[in-house]
Parts: structure tokens; sequence; C-alpha cells
């Protein structure tokens, strides 16, 4: 088993943290796909690390609904539903979409291109079919936005909803054009933002959003209703 989201990692204070980031967008993403087995000498290996920090690292995913431990053989990749992925996404919608559509009348032009910078590595890593990339910049973007709304609390609520999402096809996805027309959308979003159009920004929110649910299924149709 080889997963591109697991390579060798630097000795560093946050070994622990930076190895269960990897595994965690590699289960994201789905490159690690739900019900898949590992274990900690084999990613270990993958890391070139010591067990020490993979298994530390494990027991955080596994405290986070990530992975279920396994006796004498490792972690399992747990599943999560389509139900429980819509409610998610139900959640983030109802959480971001008034959130962005404020900040739309108070957004501050000078950062314009800060997040215009952001939003073209996002189409870099979509067009290099980079996932890890691609799943880490989407999350600055989208956190970093609402970190200029100003209430730190949606912020780490929609963190942790983020990180309890799963997009098991965004791998197939990235062979076809849909993950590029996704990364287009930041465009978009940072046009509206510049114009003060909240209530554009407010649809494009929703539709951004719902793209997730067909990612899951692999049916880029099946967004939500």
């Amino acid at each position: 088993m080889s997963v591109s989201s697991i390579t060798k990692v630097e000795q560093a204070a946050s070994l622990r943290g930076r190895i269960g980031e990897s595994l965690a967008n590699a289960i994201i993403s789905g490159e690690l796909a739900p019900g898949t087995l590992v274990s900690v000498p084999t990613l270990a290996a993958q890391f070139e690390v010591s067990a020490t920090p993979v298994r530390e690292a494990m027991l955080d995913l596994e405290q986070r609904g990530f992975v279920s431990s396994v006796r004498n053989k490792g972690f399992r990749v747990t599943e999560v539903s389509e139900k429980d992925l819509r409610e998610i996404i139900e959640l983030r919608q109802l959480l971001e979409v008034p959130a962005m559509r404020a900040l739309a009348d108070s957004f501050p032009a000078e950062t314009l291109p800060k997040w215009r910078a952001m939003a073209a590595e996002i189409s870099e890593y979509a067009d290099t079919a980079n996932l890890t990339g691609f799943i880490e910049r989407d999350r600055d973007f989208h956190l970093g936005l609402l970190e200029l709304y100003g209430n730190g609390r949606l912020v780490d609520a929609v963190r942790e909803l983020r990180q309890q999402t799963r997009m098991v096809n965004l791998a197939r996805m990235s062979q076809s054009n849909k993950l590029h027309d996704s990364a287009a959308e930041h465009h978009q979003m940072l046009d509206l933002l510049e114009r003060g159009d909240g209530a554009a920004l407010e649809q494009l929110i929703i539709l951004h959003l719902s793209h997730v649910v067909g990612w899951w299924s692999g049916d880029p149709g099946a967004e939500m209703d």
C-alpha cells in the first residue's frame, strides 16, 4: 500500500501533529479509503520515522473518529455515511453562508492580493491532482476568510466540521474537470467580495459547499438539494 500523502517528514517538535494531519488529509480525500486497515510499523516506514509518533498520531485520529483500533492489527479507517455528510454540509452552510454574506459589506480590499495568491495555489493543486495541497489550501482559504468576519468560535466550529468531512472519491474527481471547476469558484468568491455582492456570494457558497456530497458519492450531480 502506497499513499501519496504519506511521505518522509523531518524531525520536529510537531512531528506527531504533522503525521496526524497528513493522515487526516489522506482519509478526508479518500486516498485512505473507509475500511482500510493500516499498521503503525508500515506507516512509520513510509514516513521514515520511529513508531512512537505514528502511534500517538493514530491515537489522536481515533479520538477524532477518523480510525478505530483493531486488536493486534492496527487501525481501520472509519466510514461516514451520506446522511452524516449531508448533515455536516448543512451545518457548514448554516454557519458559513451568513458570515460570508456579511463579510461582503466589510471586506478589506487591501488584503485581496493575498487571497488571490491563495486561490491561484488552490487552482494549481487542482490541476496537478495534489489532493493534500488542495485540501490544506482550501481549508486555509475558507477559515482565513471566516477569521476576517471576526467570530473565533465560528471559525473553530467550522474547522471541526471540516475535520469530520470525508470526500472518498475526490481522487477520482481529480481526473475530471470537477476539481478545477471548484478551484475556480474561489476566484469567483473573491470577485464578489471585491464588488460587495453579498447576495450572489451567498448562492455561490451554497453551491460550492454542496460539491462535497457529489465528491463523496463519486457522482458530481449528487449535490445538496
